[in-house]
């Protein structure tokens, strides 16, 4: 990756020096998505790269070849200008590796921390073994989720589709991804049951077409812009990605996959992109991950309030249409 911001990454040794390097640097890329993305890959890169080093030096090499990888919008490369954690460790071999790799993901875990990556709240780390598995138990865990199919199996699974390695082995993720897709295909019941798991919208426009702002907490008089207007967008174009057996975690990727078949979707590209460059505009300001996804309605002007009703109804439509696809197809299946 051609560096952003110098070659400092590669020099530093602490995750102090780490963190220091992010918040230089961090300003200068924050109006660019692709350079915003690009730098938090360089970021937690050297912070795995230095975990690795700590865990090498109390235990030695690692004892089997490892994919280290993210999700969330981390994986999908959307993330903001703060974000918290999200990743796994798939390693080959003998599950009796299991408490290297948890050492390791916890370092790692602890490292980002320091850094600057808020702990994810559901542990979707990889110093949960939930999310620290050998390649065999990966593929024997994706398989029972989708066997499961009840609401908390499903959300793990698309919380998992939505990854891809920074370090190490690629063939692993992709190997259980096509696993799972071979799956889904052959029970189309499944489609059916992953629409549900995403159904609910937390809807930011009202039916007079007011922007509707949370009304308690720290949410009163701010929206919730990840919930209300980035979900729709994200949840719709992993849907059909599942139906298209599409890899990519990117939702800027899916869309340009799906671009020869569904010329009517791919049109909401624009609207996403620009959903993309609204949020940086209201973050520059944003010290912590939970003022993140905030907006309050006092920043808004009229202008942006109406551009951002709009962004959110196309993506209600999005996920609309892309609904009706599935439904259809699998009342044909059926």
């Amino acid at each position: 990756m051609e560096r952003l911001v110098g070659t400092e990454g590669s020099t530093l040794n602490s995750y102090e020096e780490i963190r220091d390097w992010r918040q230089t640097y961090i300003k200068d890329v924050s109006t660019d998505h692709d350079k915003l993305n690009s730098f938090h890959d360089e970021v937690i890169t050297a912070t795995v790269k230095c975990a690795l080093d700590y865990v090498q030096r109390e235990r030695g090499n690692p004892p089997a070849p490892f994919a280290f990888f993210l999700m969330g919008s981390a994986g999908r490369f959307e993330q903001s200008v703060f974000s918290d954690q999200d990743h796994g460790i798939i390693f080959a071999g003998s599950q009796g590796f299991e408490d290297y790799f948890l050492t390791l993901g916890l370092e790692i875990t602890v490292g980002l921390e320091v850094v600057g990556y808020q702990r994810c709240d559901g542990k979707v780390m990889a110093s949960n073994p939930l999310w620290c598995q050998s390649l065999s138990n990966w593929n024997q865990q994706v398989n029972d989720w989708l066997t499961e199919a009840n609401w908390t199996s499903l959300r793990h699974f698309s919380t998992f589709f939505d990854s891809r390695v920074l370090i190490g082995e690629d063939s692993f993720l992709e190997e259980i991804k096509r696993e799972a897709l071979r799956i889904i295909h052959a029970r189309p019941e499944l489609f059916i049951r992953l629409v549900e798991n995403v159904d609910f919208i937390k809807k930011g426009v009202g039916v007079f077409g007011q922007l509707l702002p949370g009304a308690h907490g720290e949410q009163s008089g701010k929206l919730h812009v990840k919930q209300t207007a980035f979900f729709p967008y994200v949840n719709a174009m992993r849907l059909l990605a599942f139906k298209e057996g599409i890899l990519a975690p990117s939702t800027l990727t899916r869309f340009k996959e799906i671009k020869a078949d569904y010329p009517s979707m791919h049109r909401f590209e624009d609207y996403f992109m620009k959903l993309l460059d609204f949020r940086l505009r209201f973050q520059q300001d944003v010290v912590s991950y939970d003022e993140a996804h905030l907006i309050a309605m006092a920043q808004l002007t009229k202008e942006d309030k109406k551009e951002l009703k709009l962004l959110m109804k196309k993506g209600y439509e999005l996920f609309s249409e892309i609904k009706k696809v599935i439904d259809n197809e699998c009342s044909a299946w059926s």
